[in-house]
């Protein structure tokens, strides 16, 4: 018999962490399937997936810089990657569809609020950021209905179309966008949504926006601490938390779609820490 075949598609894609926990997923539920990397030539993406399904593919992640094109080539999308705007997982409906669904914003609430037990009803939320990174989790986090969400971001107008875009989906919820030296008070809930700190910088932000209540997140992760976790747990905040466990449960949502069953993430997070 042979297995199924998953893959992630990316470019570069050799320091993915994804085939490592796919295979911990498959053998955690006993699932028989292979999971690889395939790096996309950049002017590629389209034919690469196209074989990848002829060959009887089961289902294909998707990073960087491949989210939106998928998203565009795609001849459904789900009602959460329509949102997003980008796709990270694929897969072919049963009428033979290309099927677009994005699980990152599922990956984060999963990560903040079942790993850390952050509550998100009712917080006041400040997201940093106003990319596709940001766009792909802001319908996740209003659904858990906080009491206010604010955007801030370096270029003002890009923050105030994601207001614009996501104000159907506030409910109850406060939105407001500004950028990034405009909040000057302390917030539940900091998520960092920009890549800076990957390259070491940080977005220029009043360090009034931390307490010591303030649960800080940063969708990134490094081996070691990020700049903006070690930037805000020096400022005196209550909780500092990096991107791994969001990669791990967006995952776990993925397979969830292509497979019908949802892994279990602790294990798993807890092996790729060590």
């Amino acid at each position: 018999m042979t297995n199924d075949l998953y893959a992630v598609v990316g470019h570069p894609i050799s320091h993915s962490k994804s085939p490592r926990i796919h295979s911990l997923f498959a053998c955690q539920t006993g699932e028989a399937l292979e999971y690889t990397a395939i790096q996309a030539p950049l002017d590629g993406f389209e034919a690469t997936v196209a074989q990848f399904f002829e060959r009887g593919g089961g289902g294909l992640n998707v990073t960087v810089p491949f989210k939106e094109q998928a998203w565009q080539m795609a001849q459904r999308r789900t009602e959460r990657a329509q949102k997003a705007g980008a796709a990270n997982t694929l897969y072919l409906d049963e009428d033979g569809r290309l099927t677009a669904d994005n699980t990152d914003g599922q990956g984060l609430v999963s990560d903040l609020c079942g790993n850390h037990g952050v509550e998100l009803a009712g917080a006041n939320i400040l997201v940093l950021g106003a990319g596709g990174a940001v766009r792909g989790v802001l319908a996740p986090l209003l659904a858990a209905k906080p009491a206010a969400l604010t955007i801030a971001n370096r270029t003002l107008a890009k923050a105030e179309a994601l207001l614009a875009l996501f104000a159907p989906d506030a409910g109850a919820t406060r939105l407001s966008a500004c950028g990034f030296d405009a909040p000057d008070r302390p917030y539940d809930l900091i998520i960092n949504g920009t890549s800076a700190s990957l390259q070491g910088d940080l977005p220029p932000l009043s360090p009034s926006v931390i307490d010591n209540r303030t649960v800080v997140y940063d969708m990134m992760y490094a081996a070691s601490e990020t700049t903006f976790n070690q930037w805000a747990r020096e400022r005196g905040a209550q909780q500092t938390i990096d991107g791994l466990g969001m990669l791990v449960e967006q995952a776990a949502e993925s397979f969830r779609v292509w497979r019908g069953i949802k892994p279990v993430t602790a294990p798993v997070i807890a092996e790729l820490r060590d």
